[in-house]
């Protein structure tokens, strides 16, 4: 098993690593809906105040059950990103290009209600609730590397649970190969999406790539709902993959036998392959992936080697085997 209980979050990660965290207000709605965090994981004191620009807004904000917390051997000893570095450093250019904009912007991302649609090689097409694909099942704590296609780095903790969980759920018929995403796209929202790109965004996974464990289906970080601007209210984290391979603000997920358009692979395929690894030893065109600056407490960013496949290799360096992972970047 990936995964093993743990009695509490304290317990799988040290109070020092874990960056302090204000107490949100509840708001007594749906039983199933998302608790925002209600407790301060380091040694700081419980602040009782929200973070009004890291939060949606309190109309959709819920009050749900306690977050599960299970332990991972993957969990990791890296000290972790300030939440408040994680949520006002972004790539989301439907809220802007530059990385403090989808901060500022994405206040406009109404996350409720929040129609999710199975399509495509199913056995059964549908449409769901946010909140009940959020219910479906108990979330977990997974502290993961986070690696950027521009050579920075993050350590950020999520909450979801395993994408296959819910492929599962959706029931892809044998002859779909492939899932993709399509994320929410809306210009009276998103005023400064950029016209360059063909919209919504798109990305995709081949199938045995989302149903390894390690790809998260993710719903909330810092034990708290995610900020819009981390891609609330719902993306996928796919931690040996190149950031952009995780899509954020998920609307559709689409089953399919043919390897599907992704935005950056469109837009630049020499760039941005469909794979998109983390990959020390292929550099894209601008950047050497050999070293990233990884972003933590630290007042300026430390550089430090990559990994192959962001340190994950032991558990997916089998999906590729005897593949060529420069031609098939």
């Amino acid at each position: 098993m990936l995964l093993r209980k743990s009695p509490s979050l304290e317990a799988t990660i040290r109070s020092s690593e874990i960056t302090p965290q204000h107490v949100f207000e509840e708001h007594q709605h749906s039983r199933r809906r998302f608790l925002t965090s209600a407790a301060t994981l380091g040694a700081a004191a419980l602040a009782a105040r929200t973070i009004p620009s890291l939060i949606n807004p309190p109309t959709t904000v819920q009050a749900a059950e306690q977050l599960k917390t299970i332990s991972s051997k993957y969990t990791l000893d890296d000290p972790q990103t300030p939440l408040a570095k994680a949520s006002t450093y972004n790539n989301f250019y439907e809220y802007g290009t530059d990385k403090s904009d989808p901060s500022h912007e994405a206040y406009r991302l109404q996350t409720r209600p929040w129609p999710v649609q199975i399509t495509g090689m199913v056995k059964k097409p549908q449409t769901i609730n946010i909140d009940d694909l959020l219910s479906y099942r108990p979330l977990e704590s997974r502290v993961y590397r986070f690696r950027c296609v521009e050579a920075w780095s993050m350590i950020i903790p999520w909450d979801g649970y395993s994408l296959s969980e819910f492929i599962n759920f959706c029931q892809p018929l044998p002859s779909a190969k492939y899932i993709q995403f399509f994320s929410y796209n809306n210009r009276k929202v998103m005023p400064y999406e950029p016209s360059s790109y063909d919209w919504p965004y798109r990305e995709g996974l081949r199938m045995d790539e989302a149903m390894n464990p390690l790809t998260l289906l993710t719903f909330g970080c810092y034990g708290q709902v995610l900020p819009n601007q981390n891609g609330a209210p719902v993306r996928v984290i796919v931690p040996w993959k190149y950031g952009f391979k995780s899509a954020k603000a998920i609307v559709r997920f689409h089953f399919t036998d043919k390897q599907p358009a992704t935005t950056w692979n469109e837009a630049d395929g020499d760039e941005y392959g469909f794979y998109s690894n983390v990959n020390p030893n292929f550099d894209n065109a601008r950047w050497s992936q050999a070293h990233e600056r990884r972003l933590d407490s630290s007042l300026l960013p430390r550089n430090i080697p990559t990994q192959m496949f962001n340190g994950y290799g032991d558990q997916v360096a089998s999906l590729y085997t005897g593949m060529d992972l420069k031609k098939f970047y």
